[in-house]
């Protein structure tokens, strides 16, 4: 065994014998002291956090991998996500027999070890594979590599099309992007001729000349990607930004929407380069509709999600930009967890 090895084992045995004491101590002191993710299913893995070991166990017994639910305190799509998808029997049971399912809290400091044997506090792990929106799932292969990062709440049918893709091995050759496009009925990806996309005067009008490089904009960017026949997106604009307070905050950024389907229609992104609606959407990786990407006025792109965004977090998501917290490091839920700090304060 290698001396840094040999240091791992000895840094564990440590935690070990820390993490008793404090439980002892919580015991005798009448209180909980424990991680403060929300509760995460039984049979997910508890304890001390040990990724090198856990790829292991998924080597030996044939595993499709190790999935990662990062989570964190007071977030209901998290606990929704737990509730409707993972509580499931049928699909807890697929995950248990395809994966070493771990529930983490994105903000905890806790040391755990990665898959190199490294010792790391878990937030420090959450952002190096930018679990920056819980909840996220992360999903390592046997060789500890990453092979998928779904972000956002995932409903019970997007989860089962995910443990499909990953566990028949998929992500080796399409994009969960593609494969949901070959998968999916014509009737799930919308009807063109039924429903139109929703127009709204927001929104810019085209050509789309959006390049910022010569010349910095006076205010950041934000790009809705929609498709026709988006039952999602018809809810977002009803739901979301029908809003007043929505609205206020979107007249201080250049708003354009953009077919996600659309191969022809000519687009100049904020980069300089000439694309379309269809081929930015493919390139930023979004797999569903609405998706969002925020650039700031030079055109860098400083947030991007195709989760389900419902009005507290089209908030955030817009103060992040606005008040350029991105410009500190900070994560969407680090600056989400901030703004919910101080509501709370207000109220006490």
């Amino acid at each position: 065994m290698t001396s840094s090895k040999i240091a791992n084992h000895r840094s564990r045995a440590m935690r070990v014998l820390a993490l008793t004491v404090l439980l002892c101590s919580s015991v005798i002191a009448g209180i909980e002291d424990g991680p403060r993710h929300i509760a995460h299913p039984d049979w997910m893995s508890p304890g001390l956090i040990d990724l090198e070991t856990d790829l292991e166990t998924v080597r030996a017994q044939g595993k499709t991998g190790i999935m990662v639910l990062f989570t964190t305190q007071g977030c209901t799509y998290c606990a929704e996500f737990i509730r409707s998808s993972l509580g499931d029997p049928a699909t807890a049971r697929r995950v248990q027999d395809n994966f070493v399912a771990i529930g983490l809290e994105i903000f905890d400091d806790v040391e755990m070890t990665d898959m190199s044997g490294d010792d790391l506090p878990i937030k420090a792990f959450a952002e190096r594979h930018k679990a920056g929106m819980a909840p996220t799932l992360l999903f390592f292969g046997p060789d500890g590599e990453l092979m998928f990062r779904a972000i956002g709440y995932q409903t019970p049918e997007r989860f089962g099309h995910i443990l499909d893709y990953l566990i028949g091995r998929h992500h080796a050759e399409l994009s969960f992007r593609d494969y949901l496009a070959a998968r999916l009925p014509p009737s799930a990806k919308g009807d063109v001729a039924a429903a139109p996309l929703r127009d709204d005067p927001l929104f810019a009008r085209p050509p789309y000349a959006l390049s910022r490089v010569d010349f910095p904009a006076a205010e950041p960017l934000l790009v809705i990607f929609e498709a026709p026949g988006c039952a999602a997106c018809e809810a977002f604009h009803s739901d979301v930004l029908a809003l007043p307070e929505v609205r206020q905050l979107l007249q201080r950024f250049e708003v354009v929407r953009l077919d996600a389907s659309d191969t022809e229609t000519p687009v100049l992104g904020p980069d300089g380069r000439p694309t379309t609606g269809a081929a930015w959407f493919a390139r930023e990786e979004f797999s569903r509709v609405p998706a969002l990407l925020y650039a700031d006025e030079a055109g860098k792109t400083v947030f991007k999600t195709d989760a389900v965004l419902e009005r507290q977090r089209m908030l955030n998501a817009c103060g992040l930009v606005l008040e350029r917290a991105y410009q500190k490091g900070w994560s969407y839920q680090r600056f989400a967890r901030s703004r919910a700090l101080e509501r709370s304060a207000t109220t006490e």
